[in-house]
């Protein structure tokens, strides 16, 4: 029962009409100010916290990185609006997604320079829908890995216009392919969308830009290509877009400048996969430490106490670092588990959801770190054919849904 009817008794004088019919004006007022997006204003940091409306911001998040391609088709669009819809409705306030697609079925960018005028119309469709349902975007630009185009495409176009390339890991050094990045990420920052006449860059739905998905540029083990790679890129986007906040979207591993920490790694080979932990989120125009944890790709067996037991390390690891090192929020950009192959199940993907969030929370709660975690990856019905193994699937997992909603309870307590 509303407790105001709980509280009125046969002696409450009866209110004028004209005074209730303002009371109720003036909470609808109040309503639509809370959903109104107009009061929306940016995330911003604040050294290890982030913030929004002069309150303390917390990321509690997700992954469905196909959002602009289900938005490119009218046929899967509402697929779209109920990935944003149900993860609202659930209490997640930040959706992560891909804002690139290069080269193959209804790309982007088609070819350097040029771009879809209807898939950027869908990309504009994603945007105004996540505003809509009071939803924040990490917007991630490039990929390392061949879906969606990725780093490989840009290299074959480069050999396409006759340059001399040798490897993928060209991307990150050849300066006509820097130029082919840098106009595409020029293009998507500096876009007008379509749908709400809003330009992206002054948008505070968009939380926070991605330079690229989980780089890794194993041909230079020192780590210097890469870390030049993410100096000039991070000083391009800033260049154009001083107000967003910006990640690398690495996956966290300790590289040659941190000698004592690659211990921390899961293995030998990811201290030579040419990232660096501390040194990249030590360039300029970085704001956010961005991590990934997949214990159940980067761990060869399957105990599942060694499993946990590593993300809790890897976990604090990198959340003391963030918090004292580089004095930057944390960001999960990912982390989850496949039940594709057998090895794990849908409880084990619960214990390690539970064990990510514990470890944020207890820094979280002593004010040590701000950011936040972004499961991989929710899904609303009619999308299981997308599911690579770590699908969540909202209609189909309550205990997961149940796992959620707790998570959201801590941080509002």
């Amino acid at each position: 029962m509303c407790p105001i009817q709980a509280s009125w008794s046969a002696a409450t004088p009866r209110l004028p009409l004209h005074h209730l019919l303002l009371l109720l004006a003036l909470a609808s007022d109040m309503e639509d100010a809370h959903h109104h997006h107009h009061h929306w204003t940016m995330v911003e940091r604040r050294g290890t916290q982030l913030w929004a409306s002069g309150r303390p911001f917390t990321i509690h998040g997700f992954n469905t990185y196909w959002l602009m391609s289900f938005a490119a088709d009218q046929a899967t669009r509402p697929r779209v609006t109920a990935a944003i819809a149900e993860a609202a409705e659930a209490g997640l306030n930040v959706c992560r997604t891909w804002a690139f697609s290069d080269g193959g079925y209804r790309a982007l960018q088609t070819a350097p320079f040029h771009y879809d005028e209807d898939v950027f119309r869908a990309l504009d469709f994603v945007v105004s829908e996540a505003r809509r349902h009071n939803m924040r975007l990490i917007l991630s630009l490039c990929n390392n890995w061949e879906d969606y185009g990725g780093k490989a495409q840009y290299v074959r176009w480069g050999k396409e216009a006759g340059l001399d390339l040798t490897s993928e890991d060209d991307f990150f050094s050849d300066p006509t392919i820097k130029s082919y990045y840098k106009a595409f990420v020029l293009a998507v920052v500096t876009r007008i969308n379509t749908v709400t006449n809003g330009t992206y860059k002054d948008d505070p739905t968009i939380l926070a830009w991605e330079l690229i998905n989980e780089p890794r540029c194993p041909s230079d083990p020192s780590g210097d290509t890469l870390q030049a790679w993410i100096e000039e890129m991070a000083s391009y986007v800033k260049s154009v877009d001083p107000v967003h906040l910006l990640e690398i979207g690495i996956e966290g591993f300790y590289g040659p400048s941190t000698p004592e920490l690659l211990p921390v790694n899961p293995d030998e080979y990811s201290g030579h996969a040419g990232t660096d932990f501390i040194r990249n989120h030590q360039a300029p125009g970085i704001d956010l430490a961005s991590i990934h944890v997949y214990s159940d790709t980067w761990l060869p067996h399957s105990i599942k106490e060694n499993h946990l037991q590593f993300v809790d390390k890897w976990m604090q690891h990198h959340i003391d670092d963030a918090a004292n090192l580089l004095g930057m929020p944390i960001v999960v950009g990912e982390f989850g588990v496949s039940v594709k192959d057998g090895k794990f199940g849908n409880e084990f993907r619960e214990d390690f959801m539970k064990t990510v969030y514990r470890i944020f929370l207890s820094s979280w709660k002593e004010g040590v770190i701000g950011g936040g975690c972004l499961l991989w990856q929710l899904f609303p019905e009619g999308a299981e054919h997308m599911d690579d193994g770590y699908a969540v699937i909202f209609a189909k997992s309550p205990s997961t849904l149940s796992l959620l909603a707790n998570h959201l309870r801590c941080l509002e307590c």
